[in-house]
C-alpha cells in the first residue's frame, strides 16, 4: 500500500477553556466531563450507493478507503489533534499511569535457558531497551585439569543471536514474524515487517559470522521450514491479497535465484502452511532428507476435516477430526488420535488410536522421542497430560494408555507451551497464568512425573542446576522446603493455587469464574476480577472485554497494567462468547456466519450480569473490543445505547458487509467461512442485521467513545475506525459525539508499536480516557 508523502500538516488547536456537558444528555453522564471548544473534524461527504439485493445503502465515506488522498490522511491528523486536545486535562493522569506500570516492569527481563542440541537459548531485555534480543550460549562442558587451568571450566561466551532493537532502529518500526535455527544451529532464517502492513521480508543469519548472508531479497514470506542438510530452507509466499499460496524451497548458500516452486495453492478460499515434524524428519510433508524429492500428499481435501501429523519411529500420528466407521460414535466435531507407517500415508484406513473422554476436547499435541503431550479441555477449563511413547493403536480410550495430568493452579486460565524445541527432552516446558497467578515458567520431568517452578515475577533459576526443587503429582517434594497443609491434589492433577511456590496475588484481587445465562438460555463464562480492598458493590465502575472470533481463547492472562485500574477500584470482566475458544468446538461455530448474533447477546448478557449483581454502578460500565472483537460492543451500542457509558475500540472491524463484499482486500475470502459471504441472501441479511457502521442509530445519545486505527494495518483497514466515527459525528447525538475520540497511529500496524514501554504509554491513554469520561480522573 503506498503511502502519500510530504502531507500538510495541522496545528492541534489551541484550548482557551472548556465546555460541559448536561448530565440531561446521556444517563448517567458527568456534569464535569470536558471538551474542546473547538467542533470536532467534519470530513467531506462524497454520495455513493450499494445495491445488493435489492436494498440500496448510502455510503458518503466510502471515498476514505483511499489511502491516498490527501483529504483523508489530513483528517486523520486533524482527529489526532482533536483527540490530543481532549486529553488534554488527562496529562498529569497519563504521567501518573506511565509511572505506575512503569514500576512494576523489571529493569531487565531475563527469560530461563533452554538446552537444545548443545546450546543454551534464552531471550533478554537489557535495561532501557523496549524490545528483547535472542542469546545463546554453548553449554557447560566438562574440562581436564590443565585447561581448567586456563579456562575455568566456564561457559562458552553468550552471543546475541537476533536484536529486535537494532531492527526498530533500522526500520523505525519492528515486527518480526517468525525465527527458525537450521539443525545444525548455523543459520537463523527470520521474517521482519519493515512497515507495520504486514509484508514480511526473509532474510538468513549466518551465526557463525554474525552476518546477513548476501542475496536477493525475498518479499511477502510467511512461514519458514529447515531440511536436515541445514543450508535447504522451505517458506511459504503471499499472492496481490497477502493470502500465503505458494512453498518455495531455497538453498541459503545460493544467492536465491535457484529458488524452485514446490506447490502453488490455486484455491483463493485456502491458505497454505509449511512446518517440520518434532524429529525434524519431514517438512509437511517433505522427507527432511530429501528435499527436493517433492511433496506427498496426505489426503485429498474435505471441506471441514483438518489434520495434524507428527513422526514417531516410522509412524505418523495425525489429530483429526476426519469422520470414521472405525468409530460408529464420534460426532466429527472434535479431534481424535490416529496413525498410520510412513509409506501407509496415504491410505484410507489409518488406525483409530484413542478418543478423548464425553466431556474432553484435544486442542494440540506435541511429540518427543519419549512421550506425546496433549492438550486438553475439560468444560472451558484448560488440562495438560503425557502418555509414554511409543503407543499401541486401537486402545480406543485415552485413560486405558495412563496419561499423566500435569499438576496445575485451580484458577489457571491459560496454559501456553514454552519453545520445547529438544526432540530428545524428558523436561516439557510451559507458561501458565491468569489473572491472579503472574506468569509462571513449570518444567515437567514427564520421564520422572515431578514438576518444577523454574521462573515467576522476574525470579530465575538455571535449568542446569540440578538442586532446584522438585515436586510430585502425590505431594511429595524432592530439593526443596516443606508443602504447605492446604495444598491439595484436584481433579485430574490440578493443584491449590495457595501452595507457597505458586505465587498468586488472591490475597488482594478477587478472580471469580461465574455463569452468565443469555438470551436462549444457554451459560456463558464470565471471568470477573476486582480488588478485595478498593472495589464497592454496586458503586464501581467496569470494563467488559470480550473478543468471540475464529475459534481464538479470549486472553485473561496476567497483567500488571491493570493493577493500577483494579486499585482504583474498577471491575474488569472477560466474557468468553460464543465464536471464542472457550469448550468444545461447536462453542465456535455457534457464534459464526447467520449465528453471530449469538456472540453479541452473550456480551450484552455479560454485561447486564454485571450490573444486576451489583459488580459495577448501572451507570458506570465501559466495555472493551480489539479487531474482530469490536463487533460486540460496538453492536451492542447500536441495540442499547445506554447500556454503556463509555467503549474503546481497538482497529475495529466495524465496516463489515462493506468489507466483506470487497474480494480484493487481504482476508475477505477467508472471512466468507467465519462472517458469511454476501453474495449469499441469507449471509448478506445476517450480517446487515448487526454490522455496527450499517446500524448506527440516528439521533441518539452514545457512550464516549475512543477509536484507534493504525494507518498500515493490512487485517483491518484504517478507513473502519475512521467510517465509523464520521458517521457517528453525522448520525448520533451531536454533544455526546463531541465525546467520540479517533487516534490513529500513522506508522504502525495491526499490532502497535509492541515495545514494553511503549505498550505502558499506549495502555495508559486508554484508561485514562475512562477514567476522564466516568468522572474518576481526579481520583488518585
Amino acid at each position: 500500500m503506498a503511502v502519500t508523502s510530504l502531507l500538510r500538516r495541522t496545528k492541534p488547536p489551541t484550548i482557551s477553556y472548556f465546555l460541559s456537558f448536561s448530565t440531561q444528555c446521556f444517563v448517567g453522564r458527568t456534569s464535569s466531563l470536558s471538551v474542546p471548544t473547538e467542533a470536532p473534524p467534519v470530513p467531506k461527504k462524497i454520495p455513493f450507493a450499494i445495491s445488493s439485493h435489492g436494498i440500496t445503502r448510502q455510503d458518503p465515506y466510502r471515498w476514505m478507503k483511499n489511502t491516498e488522498d490527501t483529504d483523508f490522511v489530513d483528517f486523520l491528523k486533524r482527529e489526532n489533534s482533536y483527540a490530543q486536545a481532549f486529553m488534554a486535562d488527562t496529562e498529569t493522569l497519563r504521567r501518573d499511569l506511565v509511572s505506575e506500570m512503569k514500576t512494576r516492569i523489571p529493569e531487565e527481563i531475563f527469560t530461563p535457558p533452554e538446552r537444545w542440541g548443545q546450546w543454551l537459548y534464552r531471550q533478554y531485555i537489557p535495561k532501557g531497551k523496549e524490545y528483547p534480543l535472542l542469546c545463546r550460549r554453548l553449554e557447560k562442558v566438562k574440562t581436564n585439569w590443565l585447561s581448567g587451568l586456563f579456562r575455568g571450566g566456564e561457559a562458552e561466551e553468550e552471543e546475541v543471536v537476533l536484536d529486535w532493537n537494532q531492527i526498530a532502529e533500522q526500520f523505525g518500526y519492528v515486527h518480526v514474524g517468525v525465527c527458525r535455527v537450521s539443525p545444525d544451529h548455523n543459520y537463523l532464517a527470520y521474517t521482519v515487517d519493515p512497515q507495520g502492513g504486514e509484508r514480511f521480508i526473509l532474510q538468513i543469519k549466518d551465526l557463525r559470522t554474525g552476518r546477513l548472508v548476501p542475496r536477493l531479497e525475498v518479499d511477502g514470506v510467511v512461514s519458514l521450514a529447515w531440511a536436515l542438510d541445514g543450508v535447504t530452507l522451505f517458506y511459504t509466499v503471499t499472492d496481490e491479497n497477502q493470502r500465503p499460496h505458494r512453498v518455495v524451497v531455497t538453498n541459503v548458500e545460493s544467492d536465491g535465484r535457484d529458488d524452485a516452486v514446490v506447490f502453488t495453492e490455486r484455491d483463493s478460499s485456502f491458505c497454505v502452511d509449511i512446518t517440520t515434524t518434532k524429529d525434524g524428519k519431514f517438512v509437511y510433508i517433505v522427507n527432511a532428507d530429501k528435499p527436493m524429492a517433492g511433496l506427498q500428499r496426505t489426503r485429498e481435501r474435505v471441506p471441514g476435516v483438518q489434520c495434524f501429523l507428527e513422526h514417531h519411529n516410522g509412524f505418523f500420528y495425525i489429530l483429526t477430526n476426519s469422520p470414521s466407521n472405525a468409530i460408529s460414535e464420534w460426532s466429527g466435531e472434535g479431534y481424535y488420535l490416529t496413525r498410520c507407517l510412513v509409506e501407509e500415508i496415504e491410505a484410507s484406513d489409518w488406525q483409530t488410536v484413542f478418543c478423548p473422554n464425553e466431556d474432553v476436547v484435544i486442542q494440540d499435541m506435541d511429540m518427543f522421542n519419549d512421550y506425546l503431550v496433549l492438550f486438553l479441555n475439560k468444560k472451558g477449563l484448560p488440562m495438560l497430560c503425557s502418555i509414554d511413547m511409543p503407543i499401541k493403536a486401537n486402545t480406543k480410550q485415552m485413560d486405558d494408555l495412563i496419561p499423566w495430568y500435569f499438576p496445575l493452579p485451580v484458577d489457571s486460565c491459560s496454559v501456553a507451551p514454552g519453545s520445547n524445541h529438544n526432540f530428545q527432552s524428558s523436561i516439557y516446558r510451559v507458561v501458565l497464568s491468569s489473572p491472579v497467578i503472574p506468569d509462571t515458567i513449570v518444567d515437567y520431568d514427564v520421564s520422572r512425573r515431578l514438576f518444577s517452578i523454574v521462573q515467576q515475577e522476574g525470579g530465575v533459576l538455571d535449568n542446569s542446576d540440578s538442586s532446584k526443587p522438585w515436586y510430585s503429582a502425590d505431594r511429595s517434594i524432592e530439593n526443596s522446603g516443606q508443602l504447605n497443609e492446604r495444598t491439595s491434589e484436584g481433579e485430574d492433577g490440578q493443584l491449590d493455587s495457595r501452595m507457597p511456590k505458586w505465587e498468586d496475588s488472591s490475597d488482594a484481587y478477587v478472580c471469580e469464574r461465574q455463569e452468565v445465562s443469555s438470551h436462549d438460555g444457554v451459560e456463558v463464562p464470565l471471568t470477573i476480577l476486582y480488588s478485595r480492598e478498593a472495589w464497592k458493590k454496586s458503586e464501581s465502575p467496569g470494563m467488559l472485554i470480550g473478543y468471540g472470533a475464529y475459534g481464538e481463547v479470549l486472553d485473561k492472562s496476567w497483567c500488571t497494567n491493570r493493577l493500577s485500574m483494579l486499585d482504583r477500584g474498577w471491575v474488569i470482566a472477560f466474557a468468553d462468547v460464543r465464536g471464542g475458544g472457550s469448550g468444545d468446538f461447536s462453542w465456535h461455530k455457534s457464534g459464526t456466519r447467520s449465528l453471530k448474533h449469538n456472540s453479541i447477546q452473550d456480551f450484552i448478557y455479560s454485561a447486564k450480569y454485571l450490573i444486576e449483581k451489583g459488580y459495577v454502578h448501572r451507570h458506570h460500565l465501559a466495555a472493551i473490543g480489539y479487531s474482530a472483537g469490536a463487533i460486540l460492543p460496538a453492536a451492542a451500542m447500536n441495540m442499547h445505547p445506554s447500556l454503556f457509558q463509555a467503549v474503546i475500540l481497538k482497529v475495529p472491524f466495524v465496516d463489515v458487509l462493506n468489507t466483506l463484499s470487497d474480494p480484493n482486500l487481504p482476508l475477505t475470502l477467508l472471512d466468507h467461512e467465519e462472517f458469511g459471504n454476501p453474495d449469499n441472501l441469507t449471509d448478506f441479511r445476517s450480517i446487515l442485521s448487526y454490522s455496527p457502521y450499517d446500524n448506527i442509530r440516528k439521533d441518539v445519545c452514545y457512550p464516549s467513545m475512543l477509536v484507534t486505527t493504525s494507518f498500515h494495518d493490512s487485517r483491518v483497514g484504517v478507513w473502519e475506525g475512521a467510517k465509523w466515527v464520521a458517521k457517528i459525528r453525522d448520525s448520533t447525538c451531536h454533544d455526546c459525539s463531541r465525546a467520540v475520540i479517533l487516534r490513529t497511529n500513522m506508522n504502525g500496524g495491526h499490532f502497535g508499536e509492541g515495545g514494553r514501554y511503549a505498550q505502558c504509554e499506549e495502555t495508559a491513554f486508554d484508561y485514562a480516557f475512562l477514567l476522564k469520561v466516568m468522572g474518576y480522573h481526579n481520583n488518585r
